[in-house]
């Protein structure tokens, strides 16, 4: 749990710069990718993120289309998901205070303390964000370090990428 909004802050800028690498190495042909039929797509899984940001939980307009439909571009589902990430930080920053931590929000149905509502927030992205990274490299895709770095960014490092066992 956050003890401040600057904690919640930082996290919300490092998990969504993290997460934004990947929107934007998204490429039309790759936002069809899925593991089976029953599975959402790569596209589905990117613009799940997008849409299921809690909007009136941050007490923002929604930014994302409530039509259902994913974009077919890989470029729209990137904007729309660093329109959300700015609206959410400018928002929070701007408006909320560590007494809004202690306060009970509405999130999936549920009453709890804003500050347990925003580590779920949280989670679920960086749970989305993993899922897009195994479609990314089943659509040949490259994926970018979140934690560290990429098979293909070891040779940047200087050192041999870890070997496959």
């Amino acid at each position: 749990m956050y003890s401040t909004i600057t904690e919640f802050i930082e996290e919300w800028k490092t998990e969504g710069d993290a997460t934004q690498k990947l929107f934007d190495a998204l490429t039309d042909s790759s936002l069809g990718q899925q593991v089976s039929p029953n599975d959402r797509t790569l596209g589905g899984v990117a613009w799940h993120i997008v849409e299921t940001i809690p909007y009136s939980f941050f007490g923002i307009s929604e930014i994302a289309s409530d039509s259902g439909t994913i974009p077919t571009t890989a470029k729209e589902i990137a904007e729309m998901f660093r329109n959300v990430r700015y609206a959410v930080l400018n928002t929070v920053s701007k408006l909320w205070s560590d007494a809004s931590l202690k306060e009970d929000r509405k999130l999936f149905g549920m009453n709890m303390p804003t500050e347990v509502s925003l580590q779920l927030i949280i989670k679920h992205l960086i749970h989305h964000r993993g899922q897009m990274t195994v479609l990314m490299r089943q659509a040949g895709l490259q994926v970018s370090g979140v934690y560290g770095p990429s098979r293909e960014e070891w040779a940047s490092t200087g050192m041999e990428a870890p070997k496959v066992q």
